[in-house]
């Protein structure tokens, strides 16, 4: 699943984004209303979590232009502001759920799994799929030619960022910020590495060459089935 975090604590952030990434999603994030605005208008998530105290402009306008604009990406408001009224705001303006700081991180993740299982979106309801490779970004199970893989949390994230640019070139810096969620040295080959186990599981699944370098630039994910 790709979820992005709108929250300016960075403690609060780092608690979140370093908890939903040990459990193989793809995590974005921003500190800034208008920025998660931007971000949601430019790219796909599966969901928001949502602070409602921002900077510039607060959760509730973000969703209402969310909801404006056309997104159905689901949202989650989690925010330590506990009254009646805000819960009511917040829902009336779009968001799917309200989760009250402080709170266990696995709540949080029930309270995912439950957008999943609701479906409201393209992302949640259907599988990834490209080529002989489908991925279930709820359950984050993979299979290749109908064969199970079994991947890292790590690597379970580096292919699903794959599948969703199938055929785009992928670089370092991109894979840095998506799977590593920016944690990572320029100078490592952490890239090449996990690149590199990934193929290789894919490859004993099937035999269709997947995963290609791009010489200087990265990685891309190209279906070239043997003739």
């Amino acid at each position: 699943m790709r979820v992005l975090v709108v929250e300016d604590d960075p403690e609060i952030s780092r608690f979140i984004v370093r908890g939903l990434t040990e459990e193989r999603h793809i995590v974005d994030l921003v500190a800034d209303g208008l920025s998660a605005i931007d971000m949601v208008a430019a790219e796909e998530y599966d969901a928001v979590v949502l602070d409602l105290m921002l900077p510039g402009v607060d959760g509730f306008e973000v969703c209402r232009r969310m909801r404006a604009q056309g997104a159905d990406t689901p949202v989650i408001i989690v925010t330590a502001r506990d009254a009646l009224a805000d819960r009511v705001a917040g829902l009336d303006g779009g968001a799917d759920d309200y989760l009250v700081k402080p709170f266990e991180f696995d709540e949080l993740l029930a309270r995912l799994r439950a957008l999943g299982r609701r479906g409201r979106t393209r992302q949640m309801t259907h599988l990834l799929e490209y080529g002989p490779i489908a991925v279930d970004p709820v359950a984050h199970t993979v299979t290749a030619a109908a064969r199970p893989v079994s991947l890292t949390a790590t690597e379970y994230r580096l292919l699903e960022f794959l599948v969703r640019r199938a055929e785009a070139i992928v670089t370092r810096d991109q894979l840095a910020q998506h799977v590593w969620g920016g944690d990572y040295e320029p100078m490592s080959n952490n890239a090449d590495v996990y690149v590199g186990y990934v193929r290789r599981k894919l490859l004993a699944a099937t035999p269709d060459p997947l995963i290609h370098t791009v010489r200087g630039m990265g990685y891309m994910l190209k279906w070239e089935p043997r003739p």
